[in-house]
């Protein structure tokens, strides 16, 4: 095995270390089924709090400043259901695609033994990640925070305290949608509120002051708002990575891979889990389970691989070589 005559310039830039897979440990044995995935990212713990607890503040204007005091109890009854219901589906679905594997790459297995048992064919070529110690299949991308590869990553949320990648795209794609929903329905019922009250006595549409309840309804007009357009864009450009079959990182690079893409309907049921039904939009269903790598997901042919980088730009590949060494088996 040697290396790719394209990838020579590695080895000074790195230390020998990172590119002898006989130094890479041994992957740790899998966890049970189920196991918890959270990432220790002080940011991202932050911005999941802070999500939380803009939830809850629009909770607590929409129940005890608007709801709560109106006299009109089918009006009340009505929308306090369907924003708790749609609340309470965010809120899953942001739990869900906080805590579930997005597609890790096995961690360590870049081992010489493991190499040896793909059984490398000449003209195959296996990328491995230096940062992990992990062959990266095709389509995986490795993240700082993740301290992982994981399989087709569109990007790290800091909102998720996650990557969004194979395994939880639908989550957050549920988060941004109820999160957008409920958002636009506050936006209606302050509106509805502010009329009433410019109609009535202001003492009377709300059991607090006249300057308080001001206040907190401009303050969800704000939130309502802003998370409104901000989760619209992200649920639309998730839908468009999701029937293009493109990453949000594939796009980013414009790193078009030889590789056959699926209809836009298929890929559609593969990452809501199968047929369409309610369980598209119920954040406790998953998606269509990932079929387990073969060796050919390991392998990639070395032809491929260079006529995919004539179409990258010279920055492109050099970012690329930084994130990943190659081996190639070639004839003698």
């Amino acid at each position: 095995m040697m290396l790719l005559p394209t990838h020579h310039f590695r080895d000074i830039e790195r230390k020998p270390e990172y590119l002898q897979p006989e130094k890479c440990v041994p992957p740790p044995h899998p966890g049970p089924v189920g196991t918890m995935w959270f990432i220790r990212d002080g940011c991202g713990i932050a911005c999941a709090i802070v999500t939380w607890f803009l939830v809850l503040y629009a909770e607590f204007v929409v129940l005890f400043v608007m709801l709560i005091p109106s006299r009109d109890y089918v009006y009340s009854i009505i929308n306090g259901i369907v924003f708790n219901l749609l609340a309470f589906l965010a809120l899953a679905s942001h739990c869900r695609a906080m805590l579930t594997d997005p597609g890790a790459v096995p961690k360590g297995n870049a081992t010489k033994e493991f190499i040896e048992s793909l059984q490398l064919k000449p003209g195959q070529v296996v990328y491995k990640c230096p940062k992990c110690c992990s062959i990266k299949p095709d389509r995986a991308h490795p993240f700082s925070v993740c301290k992982r590869c994981i399989r087709k990553m569109d990007h790290h949320c800091p909102w998720v305290n996650n990557c969004v990648g194979e395994n939880n795209q639908k989550y957050f794609v549920l988060f941004t949608m109820y999160i957008a929903l409920i958002s636009l329905h506050a936006l209606i019922m302050v509106g509805f509120h502010f009329l009433h009250c410019f109609e009535e006595d202001w003492t009377k549409c709300s059991s607090f002051s006249p300057p308080t309840t001001v206040i907190l309804l401009i303050l969800l007009c704000f939130e309502g708002l802003l998370f409104l357009i901000f989760t619209s864009v992200m649920f639309g450009t998730q839908v468009h990575s999701i029937c293009t079959d493109e990453t949000g990182i594939e796009r980013l690079k414009r790193k078009h891979q030889p590789r056959e893409r699926r209809g836009s309907w298929k890929s559609v049921k593969e990452a809501f889990g199968g047929d369409f039904s309610l369980n598209w939009f119920n954040p406790f269903s998953g998606p269509c389970d990932p079929e387990p790598l073969s060796d050919r997901d390991w392998v990639r042919q070395a032809a491929s691989l260079s006529e995919t980088d004539n179409t990258e730009t010279a920055e492109e590949r050099s970012e690329e070589r930084k994130d990943e060494d190659s081996v190639e088996v070639t004839d003698d």
